[in-house]
């Protein structure tokens, strides 16, 4: 009798050991945003709320875009924080997030809130910053290059072979220069520069900041970049310059979403009012992180680029989130550019 039990309890212990982790203990969470602050950010929030374990992906806001898309019948992931904000309309407006009104709304910047009005609240902003370049202040001297202060002057034939962009179909930072001079130019204008550019364009990147590390390095002479990821190698000690285009340019908001048919979705909630307090994204400075931050309490970190000193334009986030605007775009720029470049 004593075996039969010993037996059922040995049946049940092993049983129990078979189950899942308790969804209510994980956050599957997608960052689009530098792997510095996503660990970070990561770091604190599981100091922050002990009993979570959060199981991070880092993968660049248009990758994030696919695979959410993709998954949309057996959701994976819970909560995608960061990246380009045009990615995140584009995903809202297909119904691949979840509406949510954050009790911390009314403490955002209004370009923060007025994201979140125009996708239905299925995304809200968590940080802005504006499209430029960082170029290698060295090689730029010893090679005798001029400096360029508009978007014109990156067509020097001098520069040909020395400018680092990312890969619009993977990155958000680059779909949000493709949209800017969309804008900026007009399409027809803005793809004729784009393949002029691309005689001076050495290597088209998956990540969005990589072309400015590869800068900061010396393994190229400038990268178009979000000018924060510039600041941020100038902060690391690299001989960087930061530059906002002259002729006016773009802008993100990054944004954060939690997915439609999210697993963990208490605990997805419990994230997303985390990272819009004050306190949090004061926090972003120390990863090195300089963007202006959405909530209006938070510390605006000293080296971030100042929109008040920028030339923007009036970007339009609600017609090139368009999920059908985007793919137009890309399939041209895969045509009349990205072919090119092969």
């Amino acid at each position: 009798m004593k075996m039969k039990t010993l037996s059922l309890m040995l049946f049940a212990g092993t049983a129990l050991a078979a189950l899942p982790a308790k969804a209510a203990g994980e956050l599957n969470l997608i960052c689009s945003a530098d792997v510095v602050i996503c660990e970070q950010m990561k770091g604190d929030f599981e100091k922050a709320h002990g009993d979570i374990k959060v199981n991070m992906v880092r993968l660049s806001s248009g990758e994030t875009y696919a695979k959410v898309r993709a998954e949309a019948r057996n959701p994976k992931t819970d909560i995608w924080w960061a990246g380009t904000g045009d990615p995140h309309l584009q995903a809202a407006s297909e119904g691949l997030t979840l509406e949510y009104k954050s009790p911390k709304l009314d403490e955002l910047n209004d370009w923060a809130k007025s994201q979140a009005e125009s996708s239905g609240y299925r995304t809200v902003g968590v940080y802005a910053g504006a499209l430029g370049w960082g170029y290698n202040t060295d090689i730029f001297k010893s090679k005798g290059f001029k400096e360029p202060k508009c978007w014109a002057d990156l067509l020097a034939p001098e520069l040909k072979g020395e400018i680092q962009i990312a890969n619009p179909n993977s990155s958000g930072t680059a779909y949000t220069a493709l949209a800017s001079l969309v804008q900026i130019m007009g399409e027809e204008p803005a793809f004729d520069y784009l393949k002029k550019l691309n005689e001076n364009i050495s290597q088209y990147t998956k990540s969005g900041s990589a072309p400015v590390k590869a800068a900061a390095r010396g393994e190229t002479a400038l990268g178009i970049v979000f000018v924060h990821d510039a600041v941020a190698q100038i902060a690391e000690g690299f001989p960087v310059k930061s530059v906002t285009p002259c002729e006016g340019t773009g802008y993100e908001i990054g944004s954060m979403s939690i997915i439609k048919g999210a697993r963990n979705l208490d605990n997805a909630k419990i994230w997303y009012d985390w990272a819009l307090t004050p306190e949090v994204q004061s926090r972003m400075k120390d990863a090195k992180s300089f963007q202006l931050p959405s909530n209006k309490n938070a510390e605006i970190p000293k080296e971030a680029p100042k929109f008040e000193d920028i030339k923007l334009i009036d970007y339009d986030f609600k017609t090139y989130g368009d999920p059908a605007k985007r793919k137009e775009l890309l399939e041209r720029w895969d045509r009349e550019v990205g072919a090119a470049a092969n």
